[in-house]
């Protein structure tokens, strides 16, 4: 589930403009990438179910950003399978 989870274009970008601003609101994502606010929040969403995003909460607004530990241990995965 979790490399899928990565793998859709969409996601991809979500996920590039997380590492570049390391913190984001939805609404700030949806308006940067140009998306409805339902379409971001469910690739999100999915993002959050595969443990590659994390959330905090603060008053009204959620914020996310990048699960480090989690894309070190999908790397650490991937290439046990590919080199070892």
């Amino acid at each position: 589930m979790t490399l899928r989870s990565i793998n859709h274009k969409l996601r991809q970008q979500i996920l590039k403009l997380l590492v570049e601003k390391k913190r984001m609101k939805v609404t700030d994502i949806y308006v940067k990438l140009l998306l409805d606010q339902s379409v971001a929040s469910q690739h999100l969403a999915i993002l959050r179910r595969a443990n590659i995003v994390s959330t905090e909460r603060m008053g009204k607004e959620i914020y996310y950003s990048i699960n480090n530990n989690r894309i070190e241990q999908v790397a650490s995965f991937v290439h046990k399978m590919v080199f070892e």
